[in-house]
């Protein structure tokens, strides 16, 4: 839940700042149009998405391996969550045991996300320095705060939907 905070907290300090990239760079790089001046947390959003689809060709079997952790992280809260209530609606589970559970699930689904989220940060540093290298933003500071806001936003989405609304 820090680490979301932390996701927050960065696109909510970065995220706003109007930035540039350009067109001809971002084209040999992401392979589509600039979308021009965009927020950074938009563009970060744009190089998180290119890094993923990079890492999906270079590694599969990590990059399914991710997918699927995130996928549990979906999943398991809320389909915990409907077992739980019909568990204690038929008085079949205590309260404060279904409560338990259902914290324990959540817990559950974080821990997977942040066992794999290492390898989610790789491919998205590997990807910043070809961004870095490439100079596809003209200004230093409009570069940082995309590559921050990239980075945040694997963060955000290692939580499980449930908690990104606490966060």
């Amino acid at each position: 839940m820090a680490r979301g905070w932390f996701g927050k907290r960065v696109l909510a300090a970065e995220g706003a700042r109007p930035c540039r990239a350009n067109p001809a760079r971002w084209r040999e790089l992401i392979a589509g149009e600039s979308p021009g001046e965009i927020p950074a947390e938009g563009y970060g959003r744009l190089v998180w998405q290119a890094a993923m689809v990079r890492w999906q060709q270079e590694d599969r079997m990590a990059a399914r391996s991710r997918e699927a952790a995130k996928r549990f992280g979906l999943a398991v809260p809320p389909l915990t969550l409907v077992i739980l209530v019909f568990a204690v609606a038929l008085a079949k589970l205590p309260l404060f045991g279904a409560l338990a559970i259902g914290l324990g699930m959540t817990a559950l689904a974080v821990l997977a996300g942040l066992l794999s989220i290492g390898a989610e940060l790789q491919a998205v540093a590997r990807f910043a320095r070809e961004v870095r290298g490439r100079h596809v933003f003209a200004r230093l500071e409009d570069e940082r705060a995309v590559i921050a806001c990239a980075e945040a936003t694997v963060w955000l989405e290692t939580l499980p939907p449930i908690l990104r609304w606490l966060a």
